[in-house]
């Protein structure tokens, strides 16, 4: 099978998600094009059966924003003629599945089917897709989609919710690659973090407010009365100096480390103990999900799609947003010696079942679905 694979070449969720498929769908035979602005981050080994394509976008000085969405479809419409795919994969509702409409039309227009399936990721629904400025445009583009995946039972239920959408949602989940994600052996860099063998709280995100790292501090500062222990914080956005000034404030700067951006997460998971999560919204939690793979249990909100993965009293525990003061009492739970090593190897085993091996399967018996039922429609 030729893909094409269009994604945001970030270290955000999406954009991780879309370039591990897309390199388990090269190394078992299939044919994948990467179509993006910049090369993944990921998107860092050879293999024969992976291509990349760059969308040129020309300046000019009519327009103060250049128009990247027509850029992109025209790419779209080049390489799906050059290398023949099959279909068109595409991460992230916006803009790259209205673009993705567009470049089925002009191929349409030539002779040629390329069906489209969109992926919803989160926030292309939860917040962003929400937007008036956008939400037509999304509508429009999922329900003109040939097929339709989230990550989520949540993001598919809300996506329902909020938009004028008929289209069925096939809900396939996040996954790891347990070959990378694994815990290692790091113990001098847990000495030199922890020397009097404090306990290692990890929070990574994008530091927006949605992920509530005010609430990642309160919860450090209380458990760190009860447990002797260290925090780092994994990397960066908009709320980072923010969070950087009220962390000199709550904490002394040995207790607390700003790592900025990592591609090598699992290295700074694989020494941690507990991992945070407090959310306002979560579409799935690909983060958690990294952080069980290394053997990290979870303290995490009961928002949106966690619940789908942490698992109760099993691989943590889940509070209602906000309440940092059980977050607190469950993370020293979980931390105490007779605890901890039962919570580890529940974290271990809950991400098996979402072990790549396990979900490739699910896209390949999707793309084949969507492949058979668009040919009759073509």
């Amino acid at each position: 099978m030729k893909i094409g694979i269009v994604c945001y070449p970030t270290f955000g969720g999406s954009g991780v998600v879309a370039t591990e498929l897309g390199k388990a769908l090269a190394q078992v035979g299939h044919q994948v094009h990467f179509i993006t602005y910049s090369q993944p981050p990921r998107l860092d080994f050879f293999n024969e059966n992976l291509f990349y394509h760059e969308v040129n976008i020309p300046a000019y000085p009519l327009f103060q924003y250049p128009p990247y969405e027509s850029a992109l479809s025209s790419e779209m419409v080049h390489v799906a003629r050059y290398a023949g795919l099959d279909l068109l994969h595409v991460h992230y509702a916006i803009p790259h599945a209205s673009s993705a409409y567009l470049a089925k039309q002009i191929l349409a227009s030539q002779g040629i089917h390329v069906p489209v399936i969109t992926t919803l990721h989160g926030t292309d629904i939860t917040l962003v897709g929400k937007d008036d400025s956008y939400a037509p445009v999304v509508s429009f583009s999922i329900n003109y989609s040939d097929g339709v995946t989230a990550v989520s039972e949540f993001l598919k239920q809300d996506t329902y919710r909020h938009f004028d959408v008929a289209s069925d949602i096939e809900v396939i989940p996040n996954f790891i690659d347990l070959d990378r994600f694994k815990k290692q052996k790091k113990e001098h860099f847990k000495l030199a973090i922890c020397p009097n063998d404090e306990k290692l709280v990890v929070h990574t995100s994008n530091f927006r407010k949605v992920k509530r790292i005010d609430d990642v501090l309160e919860i450090f500062c209380r458990l760190r009365k009860e447990v002797p222990s260290k925090l780092l914080l994994v990397g960066d956005g908009p709320e980072r100096a923010r969070i950087e000034k009220k962390a000199r404030e709550l904490c002394s700067p040995e207790d607390v480390r700003f790592l900025g951006k990592l591609d090598a997460i699992e290295e700074v998971l694989s020494v941690a103990d507990l991992f945070l999560m407090p959310s306002e919204s979560e579409s799935f939690g690909l983060a958690a999900l990294e952080a069980l793979a290394c053997e990290v249990p979870l303290i995490t909100s009961n928002a949106g799609g966690l619940p789908e993965l942490n698992v109760q009293g099993v691989t943590g525990f889940m509070s209602n947003v906000g309440d940092v003061d059980e977050m607190a009492r469950n993370a020293a739970f979980i931390l105490k010696d007779e605890n901890l090593r039962k919570f580890k190897a529940n974290a271990l085993a809950r991400a098996r079942d979402f072990e790549i091996s396990k979900i490739l399967p699910l896209y390949e018996r999707y793309y084949r679905s969507v492949l058979e039922s668009s040919k009759g429609g073509s």
